[in-house]
């Protein structure tokens, strides 16, 4: 419904002599080019991947580093008391504003845009998987002890599975930022994606294709989302049989 009266709004404001084109085109415009980018050209779909590329890559190596980390801030009070004051202090850090640091320490090109998308997935992830450890439910983790059970047993059959809402919506959030963390990546540290197609759109005040643009990364974010938010759903699911 509200799509719906959006879109109305939408047309309304670009009607003839309405509002210039410029500024706000028409949704038949849009489509139009979204259709030519898609389908009947196909020139969108190189820029997408590069962008999915970076994404993937970024949320793969953040994941990979934020979990061993947490497990670590949470098993280890040294560890946590050394680490917990600073992720507070860089969680005020808008990581968007580290790019032109990056090109200045790595360079331009894909090292430093997956470096950008590395860092804007692992700190949500960081966080709830240490709020999600923190928050067990201290009997069953005691009786886990009791029972003679490892370390890395423990933690593979015990603590990570209840922890596990907590980390799948640090990733959902993480890997949704990642898409935001390529195409600022590549406006400001280069590239062959979405982002740099919107920096050239820009200059070229095509404002038709970079709302085109701008909807196939929605869509992409979107698609990320609805994916680890599946999954999130059939873990909830299949938890009360474990």
């Amino acid at each position: 419904m509200l799509g719906a009266v959006l879109l109305f709004a939408w047309l309304v404001a670009t009607a003839p002599g309405a509002i210039s084109p410029l500024l706000l085109p028409s949704p038949w415009s849009v489509a139009e080019r979204l259709a030519s980018g898609l389908v009947a050209e196909g020139n969108l779909w190189p820029y997408i991947g590069v962008t999915a590329l970076e994404s993937a890559a970024g949320c793969l190596v953040g994941l990979a580093i934020a979990l061993p980390l947490a497990v670590l801030i949470y098993r280890s009070r040294w560890v946590s008391a050394a680490v917990i004051p600073f992720l507070g202090a860089t969680q005020a850090i808008p990581a968007i504003a580290l790019a032109p640091l990056l090109v200045l320490w790595i360079g331009y090109g894909l090292g430093a845009i997956v470096t950008l998308c590395v860092i804007m997935v692992f700190f949500p992830i960081l966080v709830s998987t240490v709020v999600g450890l923190r928050h067990l439910d201290r009997e069953v983790v005691e009786a886990s002890l009791m029972d003679g059970a490892g370390s890395l047993a423990r933690l593979r059959l015990i603590e990570l599975p209840l922890a596990m809402p907590s980390v799948l919506a640090g990733v959902r959030n993480g890997f949704t930022l990642s898409v935001t963390g390529a195409v600022v990546g590549e406006m400001v540290m280069g590239g062959d994606g979405v982002g740099m197609l919107l920096t050239s759109q820009r200059d070229r005040f095509d404002t038709a294709g970079m709302i085109a643009s701008i909807v196939v990364l929605a869509v992409m974010a979107a698609l990320v989302y609805t994916f680890v938010a599946t999954i999130e759903r059939r873990w909830s699911l299949t938890r009360p049989n474990q």
